[in-house]
């Protein structure tokens, strides 16, 4: 997989830092509303709280590193030139971030304006990202797995993003459709269409680069996105129409993650490193996580007299133990390689870029990954004893993403403290000519 990267490839560095940078802002924004709605926010899943919340992280949080990475991975890894992705970066930024805020305030206050313009948003910005990046991506020939998979996430997240607009549409009450029918649907496709196809895709190629593993099993990587896509398409009519065979659909869905995750964590315990960093014990997390929550959806399918609190645990799972614990994890990767990259560019060999392992501190990753578990052992536990545990969590979650947003500007200025030398020796040069 290595053989793919073209370096020379890359977007400037503002383009995907911007969205990296305020993702944790709309973490640290669920964490406060947690502690503003305190333990009633976990009575349900389908509380406006509830539903702000899951939002915050969805949108704000993991949609927005998933586009930035993407704009750095579709020229570098499958060789997908965008045009003009500096103003592609800042038009989708200007427009998600609003659009998330304003979704928010819709689920909080119920206004039919809210969710129009954060449809509009939302929906503009993330289209006008698609058919980018897809005019780009699918001129280029489908010679391996992950340049296949990139191609088949963005019809999901076009899915995604369609279902997301009926809802809100639905929710202003311009149009009147079964809201949680619907509603299951676009979670399913936003977690698992958009999100475990991109993850997988994107983990084909750096978990053996980064971590030093063998690589995926070639036919699981080359099958691996088709066979996801082709089930879920068939679930959702299914499951759409009412038709009967939906929960052994869900089924394979839910086996086609467990494999992922499970094949994951066997390909890193046959890593080379003598020992594993934060890096990686994310990565371990994230997919251990993906197994429980499984499992607790399975737990919930047989069992349906089963508190409805493991949907809420399923949830936590999912979302801030495997999807934002491997965000997380690849934000410590790819921030330090963006710095290394351009700052090696810059330096066009008369200055050699620092090591890629200087430009964030090991201690404050480790530390900050550990605040991230607490905030997710404390979620988990407030599902349970919400009136105990509520606030806490709630904490817990804006200084963990208070401490990754503080280490992420620490390479920011890491960035500029040495470009700043490159050009400092580039004068003299210079001078002395």
């Amino acid at each position: 997989m290595q053989a793919l990267l073209s370096f020379e490839q890359a977007p400037p560095f503002a383009a995907p830092l911007r969205f990296f940078l305020t993702a944790p802002l709309f973490a640290m924004l669920a964490g406060m509303l947690l502690l503003w709605t305190g333990p009633g926010l976990l009575a349900s899943r389908w509380t406006p709280a509830a539903l702000a919340l899951t939002h915050l992280i969805t949108v704000g949080f993991l949609l927005q590193v998933m586009l930035g990475a993407m704009i750095q991975i579709l020229p570098v890894v499958a060789g997908a030139n965008m045009l003009r992705p500096g103003l592609l970066a800042s038009l989708v930024h200007a427009a998600i971030v609003p659009g998330a805020l304003l979704l928010t305030a819709g689920f909080l206050t119920f206004q039919p304006l809210a969710y129009w313009l954060a449809a509009i948003l939302l929906g503009g910005g993330a289209l006008l990202f698609v058919g980018v990046a897809g005019h780009a991506l699918f001129v280029v020939p489908s010679t391996n797995p992950t340049i296949r998979g990139l191609k088949l996430s963005l019809p999901s997240l076009t899915v995604t993003v369609g279902l997301g607009g009926s809802l809100a549409a639905g929710l202003a009450g311009s149009l009147q459709l079964p809201l949680q029918q619907l509603a299951s649907i676009h979670l399913t496709w936003g977690l698992v269409g958009w999100g475990v196809i991109l993850l997988a895709t994107v983990a084909f190629v750096v978990v053996p680069m980064f971590q030093i593993t063998p690589p995926y099993p070639a036919w699981f990587a080359r099958s691996f996105a088709w066979s996801l896509l082709t089930l879920l398409c068939c679930w959702s009519l299914v499951a759409g129409w009412q038709w009967p065979g939906g929960a052994l659909l869900a089924g394979a869905v839910v086996l086609h993650v467990v494999a992922f995750a499970a094949l994951t964590l066997h390909v890193q315990s046959r890593s080379k490193r003598a020992s594993f960093d934060a890096t990686q014990r994310l990565w371990q997390v994230a997919m251990l996580c993906a197994l429980a929550a499984c499992s607790v959806w399975y737990a919930g399918t047989t069992v349906p007299e089963l508190d409805d609190r493991l949907e809420w645990l399923c949830g936590v799972l999912a979302l801030l133990g495997g999807f934002m614990s491997v965000t997380i994890g690849m934000l410590y990767k790819i921030v330090p390689f963006l710095v290394w990259l351009h700052l090696q560019n810059q330096g066009a060999g008369r200055v050699l870029a620092p090591s890629m392992h200087k430009v964030i501190a090991a201690r404050q990753i480790e530390r900050q990954a550990q605040s991230h578990f607490l905030s997710l052992a404390l979620l988990l536990a407030a599902v349970v004893w919400p009136e105990w545990l509520a606030y806490p969590a709630g904490l817990a979650i804006v200084l963990a993403n208070g401490w990754l947003l503080r280490n992420l500007l620490a390479a920011v200025a890491f960035y500029r403290r040495h470009r700043l030398r490159i050009a400092a020796v580039a004068s003299a040069d210079g001078t002395r000519r």
